[in-house]
C-alpha cells in the first residue's frame, strides 16, 4: 500500500513551516512543496526592516538550509504556479502542466498586497513590500538624497519609514484617517509612534486621500493628494493591507469568507485540504468568533495544527494571537486582539518609551500592546489565555509588579 503524499501550494512562512513539521512529527510520505518565487522559503518580517537596511539577505533569512530538502525528501517546484484544484481526481496542476496527485493539501496561499486603482498605479518605482523581490527593489531606491512616499500609516509602513530614514532618505507618511495605525492600534498607541517618528524626522500627512501618482518618464515623481498639493518622491511604498490569495479554494468550491474557512485544524470544508496562514480564516475559541490573522506566530501554529492532524498526533495546545513590530530602538509586542474591550488601561509612562496598553472586557484582558515592555508582553499573554480576572489599580500601578498582577 502507497504512502500517503502531501502537496502545499505555497512556500512562504507557513508552507515551509508544514513541510517541516510533518517530518518532524513523522510522516514519511512523499511531500510536494510548490512555491511562486524562486526561493525556498525564507522569513519576511525583516523585509520591512534588516532587509532594507542591508542587514540581512536570503541566505540568513531562510528557514531551512539548501540541503534540507533533500535530506528530508522534500520534493521542491520553485517557481510554479498552482493553476486548478481537482477535488475529485485529488490533483493540483501546475501552470507547466504538471498535475500532482494529493491525498492532502495544503494551502498556504498566502496574501497579496492592496494596491490603489489610481492612475499612475503602474509607474516604475510604485512598489509593494510582500516578498524578497519587493524589499530589493525598494531598498535599490533608497539612500542619502532620496525621499519616500508611504501610502498607509500600518505596522508595515512605519517600519519602511524608520528603515528609510535609518538609510537616510527621507520619509513622508500619507494616511487617510486622522491617526497611524488607526485600524490596529488604540489613538494612545497611535500617538506615541507618530511621535516617535516625527522626532526623527519623519513627516506625516494625515486626513489625506490619494488620487494619483504623478510621474516623468516612466517613474513616479510625486504623490497627487485630494486636496490639490503634490507630494514630491523618488518612490512610493503603497501598504494598505492585502487581500487573501484565495482563488485556488473559491474555484474548487471550498468555503471562503474573506478568506478559506478552516476550524482547529486548519481543515477546510473539505477533510483531505488544508488552509494555513494569511490565507486561512479560522476560529479563535477565546473571542467566540472567526477572523483572518496575517502573522508569523498564527502561521506556525496552523501549520502544527495541519501537520498534527495529517501526521496522526494530537494537535497544538491553542495559542493567544500575538504580533510583533521593530521601529527604530522601540519593540512592540501585542498579545491578544481587543474584541469587544469596553476600557483600557495604561501601565508606565509612554514619555519614557516603556509602557504597555491593557485592553480589558471588564476585568478580563483582552489584549495587550507592550512598547520595550517584556513582562507586560508576557504576563499579558498568558492572563489572556487562562481568562484571569485582574484588578484595574494593580494593572495600572508599575510599583506592583506583573508577577503580583497575574497572582
Amino acid at each position: 500500500m502507497s504512502k500517503p503524499r502531501v502537496v502545499i501550494v505555497g512556500a512562504g512562512h507557513a508552507g515551509g513551516s508544514a513541510a517541516a513539521f510533518l517530518r518532524q512529527y513523522g510522516f514519511d510520505g512523499p511531500i510536494y512543496l510548490v512555491g511562486e518565487e524562486p526561493l525556498l522559503p525564507y522569513q519576511r518580517p525583516p523585509l520591512s526592516k534588516a532587509w532594507l537596511k542591508g542587514e540581512a539577505d536570503a541566505d540568513s533569512l531562510a528557514l531551512k538550509p539548501d540541503s534540507w530538502y533533500a535530506e528530508a525528501e522534500v520534493a521542491l517546484r520553485l517557481g510554479g504556479v498552482a493553476t486548478e484544484i481537482n477535488r475529485g481526481s485529488r490533483t493540483v496542476t501546475l501552470a507547466s502542466g504538471e498535475a500532482i496527485a494529493y491525498d492532502f493539501l495544503i494551502l498556504a496561499t498566502g496574501a497579496r498586497a492592496r494596491m490603489l486603482p489610481i492612475p499612475g498605479a503602474d509607474l516604475a518605482n510604485v512598489l509593494a513590500l510582500r516578498t524578497a523581490a519587493d524589499a530589493e527593489h525598494l531598498k535599490s531606491v533608497l539612500g542619502a538624497g532620496k525621499r519616500l512616499a508611504i501610502i498607509g500609516g500600518g505596522y508595515v509602513g512605519l517600519e519602511a519609514a524608520a528603515s528609510a530614514r535609518a538609510l537616510g532618505a527621507e520619509a513622508v507618511v500619507i494616511e487617510r484617517e486622522n491617526r497611524v495605525l488607526a485600524r490596529v492600534a488604540c489613538p494612545e498607541l497611535s500617538d506615541f509612534f507618530q511621535r516617535y517618528h516625527g522626532q526623527r524626522g519623519v513627516t506625516f500627512e494625515l486626513n489625506a486621500g490619494v488620487e494619483a501618482f504623478i510621474g516623468e518618464d516612466g517613474k513616479v515623481t510625486g504623490v497627487k493628494l485630494a486636496d490639490g498639493r503634490t507630494v514630491a518622491c523618488d518612490a512610493v511604498l503603497v501598504g494598505v493591507g492585502a487581500h487573501p490569495n484565495d482563488e485556488l479554494a473559491k474555484d474548487c468550491g471550498l468555503d471562503c469568507a474573506g478568506g478559506v474557512v478552516v476550524d482547529l485544524e486548519a481543515r477546510t470544508s473539505d477533510p483531505h485540504i488544508f488552509a494555513i496562514g494569511d490565507v486561512s480564516h479560522r476560529p479563535l475559541p477565546i473571542y467566540d468568533r472567526q477572523f483572518r490573522l496575517e502573522s508569523v506566530p498564527n502561521a506556525l501554529e496552523q501549520a502544527k495544527q495541519a501537520a498534527s492532524a495529517i501526521a496522526g498526533r494530537a494537535g497544538p495546545t491553542p495559542e493567544v494571537p500575538w504580533f510583533w513590530s521593530d521601529q527604530f530602538d522601540l519593540k512592540l509586542q501585542i498579545a491578544g486582539l481587543p474584541f469587544d474591550a469596553d476600557r483600557i488601561v495604561v501601565r508606565g509612562n509612554p514619555d519614557t518609551a516603556s509602557f504597555a496598553v491593557f485592553h480589558l472586557k471588564g476585568d478580563l484582558i483582552q489584549a495587550v500592546e507592550a512598547v520595550n515592555a517584556p513582562p507586560e508582553f508576557m504576563a499579558g499573554k498568558m492572563l489572556i489565555s487562562r481568562r484571569t480576572p485582574v484588578s484595574l489599580d494593580k494593572l495600572a500601578d508599575t510599583a506592583i509588579s506583573m508577577k503580583e498582577v497575574a497572582a
